[in-house]
């Protein structure tokens, strides 16, 4: 490449560029980096999974049979949903701890009739008596979850059909008792319990809304509370949460309102008392008698 001095024409020189990028050169490098966190194409044996890709710092993948499915997100509103879900949970199980929640995409491995599947339900349940323990070191779980949720992952028909499809057929092969799947736009919104095939059938609402767990005796809510999300306050005092959801504040509530009614009781008692005394006493001293001489 020749130059020009534009300060001093009379002045030229030769430039020579070696291996400089082109425009194209930089959008397959761009391309490059955008392809960067796709599962590769590749068979990817079960211990490679663990080793490699289990503990990934920016990307969560299942293993399917060999095959890594990254983990889609949901959006905000099925996370509401979610959040609203887990706290009612967590108020069950503080009044009833009969079992341990995991999150945070710990996963389990399911051993199923033609294949193996390692999955990482967005919440799983596991019963006190679950013959596998879990432990407070566990990175995996080694059992199978009693009941799981997954909060639904609509960014592709695909991410779709592995939750409503896909997830619903291993978690029925492989024992999971319970399968609930939330959906803030109620699209997909469904509960399913194993039957005595293995296969999962609806749970069946009560009085036309109300889920009731059997995995989970006592654990209850309405279809349509997951949309509206009730505050704790609502719930206290609604008979289908207000046996798990704070039992303690309520029972205070109550005791301090028969306390108070008490007070007022025994206040209206003295006063009547008071009214009687003091028209006992003008009657006395209508008839010439001093009330205090009979003190």
């Amino acid at each position: 490449m020749r130059f020009q001095n534009p300060y001093n024409p009379s002045i030229r020189c030769t430039i020579e560029i070696k291996n400089m990028p082109t425009l194209q050169t930089l959008d397959d490098t761009s391309s490059q980096t955008d392809t960067n966190h796709h599962p590769p194409k590749s068979v990817v044996s079960e211990s490679d999974y663990w080793e490699k890709y289990y503990h990934d710092p920016e990307m969560t993948y299942e293993w399917n049979n060999g095959e890594l499915e990254e983990k889609a997100m949901s959006d905000f509103i099925t996370y509401l949903m979610y959040k609203w879900f887990f706290e009612l949970l967590e108020h069950y199980l503080r009044t009833k701890p009969i079992a341990k929640t995991v999150g945070l995409n710990i996963g389990f491995r399911l051993v199923l009739p033609h294949k193996i599947t390692i999955r990482r339900p967005d919440l799983g349940v596991v019963l006190n008596n679950n013959p596998v323990p879990l432990s407070l070191d566990d990175k995996s779980y080694k059992g199978t979850f009693d009941l799981c949720v997954e909060a639904i992952s609509d960014s592709s028909k695909a991410d779709i059909e592995r939750d409503t499809i896909s997830k619903k057929n291993e978690y029925a092969a492989g024992g999971v008792k319970e399968y609930y799947i939330l959906d803030g736009h109620s699209r997909y919104t469904a509960f399913y319990r194993l039957n005595a095939q293995r296969v999962y059938a609806p749970i069946k609402p009560v009085k036309e809304d109300i889920i009731k767990s059997m995995v989970l005796p006592g654990f209850q809510f309405r279809i349509g509370d997951l949309y509206h999300r009730p505050s704790i306050e609502e719930m206290i005092d609604d008979p289908v949460y207000q046996e798990f959801v704070l039992p303690g504040y309520r029972q205070a509530k109550q005791q301090a309102e028969v306390e108070a009614l008490a007070r007022y009781q025994a206040e209206q008692r003295a006063e009547q008392q008071r009214l009687r005394a003091d028209k006992f006493a003008e009657q006395l001293r209508a008839l010439g008698i001093n009330p205090d001489d009979l003190l």
